[in-house]
């Protein structure tokens, strides 16, 4: 895969700050030198040292990229929400798995877009992932289909430029219609799965919006402004509104719903290969619309 640039500016630059401007990680520009790929100026091979001036063509090849052996091709079709050469986003069921694991080898979401990745011929069969969600959280997941567009969506994930909206249905009824939870999350003690608010924890930002107060529980939509694991479920617990049905959290005993009602609703990122903002959004599944209908009924 081929990507190219004119440089505009008005002094002498290396190629390599060049190429750092366009977003290319160290990681990969080593990958680019060692591995196969190629970097040219105006037609010809150039060491990232080489002076570019106002004009001149950048052109960059990336390396072939090596599909893991390790990884089974799924042939669960997807629910696509959106895709191009670059970038892939799909929409998670609840009770799916984000990446494979010793409990879950081979129906994962990876799986599954490694499996449509080769049956559609892609150019590159190695699965991105970039964002994540929790086995029974439904919703918005991206994958990026090379190792520069994996790079670029990374920055904007640490710059918090690619943005990720929620709804969820948390227990009792909310004082505050909205509110910034800003409380460090780290692992409680004594276990390997749950997190716990702790001072001793990473820094962690969560924002909410009240949608709706129904008789015993309230809808949300949820920003992260940070990404830690479980924020959104151990933040509202920490506030005493755990997620309706989180076993974890909470108490798995709402009747319409079998896990935690968190739905990733929309992402929201700029796709630098054509300058434009590109947002998605999940549909509601089934399970959480009906938990919204039911609970809705009980206020009449």
């Amino acid at each position: 895969m081929n990507f190219s640039w004119q440089y505009q500016g008005f002094e002498p630059i290396y190629v390599r700050t060049f190429m750092r401007q366009q977003g290319i990680s160290r990681t990969l520009l080593k990958q680019i030198k060692f591995n196969g790929g190629d970097i040219k100026v105006g037609g010809e091979s150039v060491r990232v040292t080489y002076k570019m001036v106002t004009g001149q063509w950048l052109e960059v090849t990336l390396p072939p990229e090596v599909g893991s052996d390790s990884i089974v091709a799924s042939p669960t079709p997807l629910e696509i929400l959106y895709e191009d050469a670059h970038f892939l986003v799909v929409n998670k069921p609840a009770k799916v798995a984000s990446v494979p694991s010793h409990l879950y080898p081979d129906d994962t979401m990876v799986n599954r877009v490694k499996g449509y990745l080769e049956r559609t011929n892609a150019a590159s069969q190695v699965t991105h992932i970039v964002t994540r969600l929790d086995r029974e959280t439904s919703g918005a997941v991206i994958f990026a289909k090379h190792h520069f567009a994996h790079t670029v969506l990374d920055t904007q994930l640490k710059q918090h430029a690619l943005r990720k909206t929620y709804l969820c249905v948390a227990t009792g009824q909310f004082r505050q219609r909205h509110e910034l939870i800003d409380q460090p999350i780290g692992r409680q003690p004594g276990s390997f799965i749950k997190r716990t608010v702790a001072k001793t924890g990473k820094t962690a930002q969560t924002e909410y919006w009240v949608v709706k107060q129904m008789a015993a529980c309230s809808l949300l939509r949820v920003r992260l402004h940070t990404g830690r694991t479980h924020q959104i479920r151990v933040h509202l617990a920490s506030i005493g509104h755990p997620l309706v049905g989180d076993f974890l959290y909470g108490q798995q005993s709402n009747p319409w719903i079998d896990r935690q009602a968190l739905h990733c609703a929309s992402v929201s990122f700029f796709n630098p290969f054509e300058q434009r903002q590109v947002t998605c959004y999940a549909p509601l599944p089934d399970d959480l619309a009906n938990l919204i209908i039911n609970e809705s009924q009980l206020n009449a």
